[in-house]
């Protein structure tokens, strides 16, 4: 017999958090994710989505002997549009057992359909898509900092229980110093020779004053993406104050024309490298690792957090002068040797692009599903962009 209990207090948020701990324990490639990031998650005065109506709740699994056997959370995200009214799950862990993978996945099914949901998504964040989004269905190697780690039985127990997937997440990695295609070479050496075309670096020094740029080509070129992507200012202002301690500042990199800024490349050293012992604690020893790197760079490993080009200049050779103007300085500066973008979903023909054209290859697939609530509603994958 399973048990249900909700978490709301410390020591069931102990448990929550410590459960896939210890149910990987043996997973050499398992790396906790940090308390404080998952807690934020849940934190009403942390994630505004509680202020706009948002629900997020989380339940541990036990069995008759009082031995926690799996956990989850559900949730409404007010921001997360789509056709029908959609819930979500995510932090989703199980034990080996197909039966409790059932149950479970049952109790999301019958929490989503009381709140009035016609879809399920799943396994997905309570807030944006750059953290703890997608279930791992390919490559169980070590996973990027605010990355799950999932083994190859929830594939099998998320699909068995009628999930579809809604896209595909691919990951892929190159070697920094392998040579960059032609064609980005030659959109380089045409575009530099122009004077109204520059490229910038962003330092710690002028992040604040590059925080607009940011916005103004996020918004303009997540426009026709739907879902709630517009940002304001001060998130972007709060999103650079947190980046700024564990930024290399040769990596990141904005283009501007005729001082309109219409393209940045935003990379970071991975920070699971100095946090897979740290058994989801940032202690001072992990505090020091961070603030030594620029010192002392150990990190190997270059992290692409997000790419983008406004639409009037997609196609013009931007992404090739961006990548190339990033890539000539990097390999100078710095001493990464491995390249692994954070996922890019199948509807983004144009990302994937890109990527391929980067001569990368397919290091790891997430997937998020989606459940059809309703008989009447027909499963349709995610849009082509």
């Amino acid at each position: 017999m399973i048990s249900i209990y909700k978490v709301q207090d410390t020591k069931s948020i102990k448990e929550f958090l410590e459960f896939p701990s210890i149910l990987f324990n043996n997973q050499k490639a398992f790396i906790r994710p940090l308390d404080v990031d998952i807690e934020a998650v849940f934190s009403p005065k942390k994630n505004p989505l509680f202020q706009q109506g948002g629900m997020a709740e989380r339940f541990l699994f036990k069995n008759e002997r009082a031995e926690i056997i799996a956990r989850v959370a559900v949730f409404i995200n007010p921001e997360y549009r789509q056709d029908q009214k959609t819930a979500g799950f995510g932090f989703f862990d199980v034990e080996n057992n197909p039966d409790t993978g059932r149950f479970v996945l049952q109790f999301v099914k019958n929490w989503a359909l009381e709140q009035g949901a016609e879809a399920l998504d799943g396994a997905i964040n309570f807030g944006e898509r750059d953290r703890f989004w997608g279930l791992g269905i390919e490559g169980f190697q070590e996973p990027l900092y605010g990355m799950h780690w999932h083994p190859p039985y929830y594939k099998e127990f998320i699909e068995d229980f009628g999930f579809q997937i809604y896209f595909k997440q691919y990951c892929y990695a190159r070697k920094v110093h392998d040579v960059l295609s032609e064609r980005f070479i030659r959109s380089y050496e045409k575009l530099n020779s122009r004077a109204e075309y520059r490229a910038v670096r962003m330092t710690r020094k002028n992040m604040q004053d590059l925080a607009p740029a940011f916005l103004e080509i996020y918004n303009t070129a997540w426009a026709t993406h739907g879902e709630g992507k517009q940002l304001m200012l001060e998130n972007v202002q709060l999103i650079f104050r947190k980046m700024k301690p564990v930024i290399n500042e040769h990596v990141c990199w904005f283009v501007f024309y005729q001082e309109q800024p219409i393209a940045f490349w935003m990379n970071l050293p991975d920070l699971n490298f100095h946090l897979k012992n740290a058994n989801g604690k940032l202690g001072i020893k992990e505090k020091v690792a961070i603030l030594l790197e620029n010192l002392i760079p150990k990190n190997k490993r270059l992290v692409g957090i997000v790419f983008g080009v406004i639409p009037r200049f997609q196609g013009r050779g931007v992404e090739g002068f961006l990548i190339s103007s990033g890539s000539f300085h990097i390999r100078k500066k710095t001493k990464f040797e491995v390249y692994e973008l954070q996922w890019i979903g199948d509807f983004n023909p144009k990302m994937i692009s890109i990527a391929k054209t980067l001569d990368t290859e397919v290091t790891r697939v997430l997937a998020t599903y989606r459940l059809m609530l309703k008989p009447d509603l027909k499963f349709q994958p995610h849009p082509q962009l």
